[in-house]
Formats: structure tokens, sequence, C-alpha cells
């Protein structure tokens, strides 16, 4: 017997007058993140590359679909193809956002190069053995692509004095991630919220490191199904989203600015649950 989802109206806070972008978002954590801030009423940016005319690496979704999807959830969805390895692109995004609304409430930064082209069966291998292109993947496309559209962000929300910053990352107590480049990416990503969130600080603008656990993303779900495996139980990518709704919603948010937080954290601290009812316990690495 199927598990009935659980009404997502029981969990979110209004926040009708928001507006926000959600990098990364054609599928995956994006589209959940984008998807749950619609349920919530907020007006969502949906940036990608992916659109009617190709999906990066020909994976299902793309940022129109999703716009649709925020909209059919009761917020307004706008679709904006963007290569956030482009600045120009990324800056023309946010003078957008500018002349459309004169403001600007939540960023998350979500987009991530490093999955493509990864062999995922030598994830693992020593750093020496790792292609080199996965550092511009991690780096240019991931840490870089946050860094460049949070400064393009911030003097959007600087004349509200208010604002909220979310860099999605992975995280296990300052645990090893298994490959140099991923851990390296995902710690500075964390460091990059530290280091945006004192500088904000005098500005009423919080920056927080948000990390959920195993995700069942399209990506993960067509990987499995490639290799003919039956997945495990996983998070959906609303989870992720009901997270960043409570921290949207949350006046007191600035208390946690800086740090890094875990989806099963805040669904305990929130109340919030995944859509059959789960709270999952936070990221751990295998062993």
């Amino acid at each position: 017997m199927t598990t009935p989802l659980v009404p997502y109206t029981s969990v979110v806070t209004p926040l009708r007058e928001c507006v926000a972008v959600v990098t990364g978002a054609s599928r995956g954590i994006g589209k959940g993140i984008a998807l749950a801030l619609g349920e919530a009423g907020v007006t969502v940016y949906v940036t990608g590359r992916s659109d009617a005319g190709g999906t990066t690496e020909g994976l299902p979704g793309t940022i129109s679909e999703t716009a649709e999807a925020v909209s059919q959830r009761g917020g307004r969805g706008i679709a904006v193809r963007c290569d956030h390895a482009d600045d120009a692109q990324v800056e023309t995004l946010f003078a957008r956002i500018t002349q459309e609304h004169g403001r600007l409430d939540c960023l998350v930064n979500n987009v991530w190069g490093g999955y493509e082209q990864q062999d995922w069966k030598r994830f693992g291998a020593p750093f020496w053995e790792q292609p080199i292109r996965h550092w511009s993947g991690m780096f240019e496309a991931g840490v870089r692509a946050h860094l460049i559209a949070s400064r393009l962000a911030v003097p959007v929300m600087l004349p509200n004095r208010r604002g909220l910053i979310i860099h999605t990352t992975a995280w296990d107590r300052d645990n090893y991630l298994g490959n140099l480049f991923y851990d390296l990416a995902k710690s500075t990503v964390s460091r990059m919220a530290l280091g945006m969130a004192k500088e904000l600080l005098p500005h009423n603008v919080s920056v927080i490191a948000l990390a959920p656990g195993f995700v069942g993303t399209e990506r993960v779900l067509g990987a499995f199904s490639a290799a003919g495996r039956t997945p495990p139980e996983m998070e959906s990518p609303a989870y992720i989203g009901r997270a960043v709704v409570a921290l949207a919603g949350d006046a007191s948010v600035s208390a946690k600015s800086g740090r890094v937080l875990t989806v099963a954290d805040l669904a305990r601290e929130y109340g919030f649950t995944d859509i059959h009812g789960q709270q999952w316990p936070a990221f751990r690495m295998p062993g």
C-alpha cells in the first residue's frame, strides 16, 4: 500500500510577499526547494541551463517545468536560463530582479557542476587518479558560482535591511567526504557561509550552509537504474525544501547565521517531515 503524502500546507509559513532565487533548479534539490517555496506563496526565480532546447547530460527536468510547478503550487515561478559560470549572465539575472521587484529576500545557491562527467565507480579514487576537470566543475561551477551570485544578490537585499542566503552543501561533522576535490569544495562552501555571515551581520542578512542527507534526485535514481539496482529509501528533494521554508519564515534566523545546519536537525527543531512523514537522520559517511 502506498504511504499517503503529508499535506504540505500544514507545515509551511506563508511568505507571499517574498522574492527568491533558487539556482540550479531544473531538477533535484534545487527543484525541491523551489517547489516548497512556491507552496509558501513565494515568487521564485528558477535558474539553470536546462530548458526546452536541451538539458544537462540529458537528465529530465527544465527550468520552465520547475517554474510552472511553482506557480501551480501557489507561488509565482519565473524561469531564467542562466549559466552561473558566466558572470555576464548572472549580472543580467540580478539586474532583471532589481528592475522587476526592487527587492530580494532569499537566495538559495544550489547550482553545482561537480557531478557532470563523473565516473561514480571512481568517485573515491585517490586524488592523484582523479580527472582534473572535476576541479572546474566543483569550484568554477560550484563554489565560485555561489560567491558571484551572492555578491550580486546582496546589493539588492541591503536597502530592505533583511535577507537570507543559503548555500546547499554536504557535511558530516567535518569528517572527510571521500573525494579530495569534493571535500575541499564543500568545506569551502561552509567556510564561505561563515565569512559572509560575519560581514553581513550589521546589515541583517543571514547566511547559512544547509546540508541534506542522501537525496533521491533524478541523477541518483538514474544511476541506480543504470546499474540495475533497486534504490534504498532516501530523502525526497521536498525535505530540504521544507527546511528552507522554515528558515525563511523564522524571524530569529539571524541566530543561526554563519553555521552549517543539517536538514535533519532543522526537521526536529521546526517540526516538519518529509513527504511521507519521515524525519530522516543526518548525513553520515559510510563506514
